[in-house]
């Protein structure tokens, strides 16, 4: 079983406040100096950025740790750091090399300022072949495989409003952040949602390609979507395996604009 931890180890802090304080100075050289080789950087508006381009072109945070909500989580190889304030919500996942730690994924979301309008995202019981059954996603190796089908089942389960096999898929620190909702969910008020078929905007959406890094009982899932309403959006996605079985412990969603 793999354990987590709510407040993070002196390395890893270290590292992420290093990072805070680089990107807030516009320290390029100090901030590449933590990031991963398969670094990116997702803005609210859905630019996505790699470690030479952001060492290019020195983005700021949306929003600094000081007056922040944070929410910071440990899982062996890989670490979580959630910050909100408003509507605007970061996320930051690190990954241990043999280097030491690395950022690899900077991303942001800024919710909406009212719940989302009707038809913005499937109703539950809509018909979802993609991504409730077959996925354009070929595994590499049985972990990959094994998330996959975690995967499927959890948004099939979300679509088809069945709350009790959503919560088996779903981490008990589970948190939904997306561009289409005026809120933020935790496990208890996704459940609710599923079970009265009100998703509040957060539904599943067409899976285009995903990219999965193992590291031992945590995934990092990052892919791309398409919404009905045609944008593509950008979801992360951790995972951890817990009594043998795969959970999702976040899945922050921005969109391309």
């Amino acid at each position: 079983m793999l354990t987590f931890v709510f407040a993070l180890a002196a390395a890893v802090a270290s590292a992420d406040q290093t990072f805070v304080r680089a990107a807030a100075a516009g320290d390029a050289n100090a901030m590449a100096a933590v990031l991963d080789q398969d670094f990116t950087w997702t803005d609210a508006n859905g630019r996505m950025l790699d470690a030479a381009h952001v060492k290019q072109a020195r983005p700021k945070p949306v929003i600094a740790n000081d007056g922040a909500q944070i929410a910071s989580y440990e899982y062996g190889n890989v670490a979580v750091v959630q910050a909100n304030a408003g509507k605007l919500h970061t996320l930051r996942v690190w990954v241990k090399r043999p280097a030491g730690w690395r950022l690899l994924v900077y991303q942001e979301v800024k919710s909406l300022d009212a719940p989302a309008a009707p038809g913005s995202s499937p109703a539950p019981g809509s018909k979802c072949e993609n991504p409730c059954g077959a996925v354009p996603y070929t595994p590499k190796t049985e972990t990959e495989r094994d998330v996959m089908k975690a995967y499927t089942s959890l948004e099939e389960a979300a679509m088809g409003g069945k709350a009790d096999e959503w919560k088996q898929v779903a981490a008990d620190e589970i948190a939904l952040v997306s561009y289409n909702s005026d809120r933020t969910f935790d496990k208890t008020t996704r459940a609710a949602a599923i079970a009265k078929a009100t998703l509040g905007g957060v539904a599943p959406t067409q899976l285009l390609s995903a990219k999965l890094f193992e590291f031992g009982d945590t995934v990092v899932m990052a892919s791309q979507h398409r919404a009905p309403a045609g944008n593509l959006i950008h979801i992360t996605r951790v995972w951890v395996k817990r009594d043998g079985r795969w959970q999702e412990t976040l899945s922050y969603q921005t969109a391309v604009r």
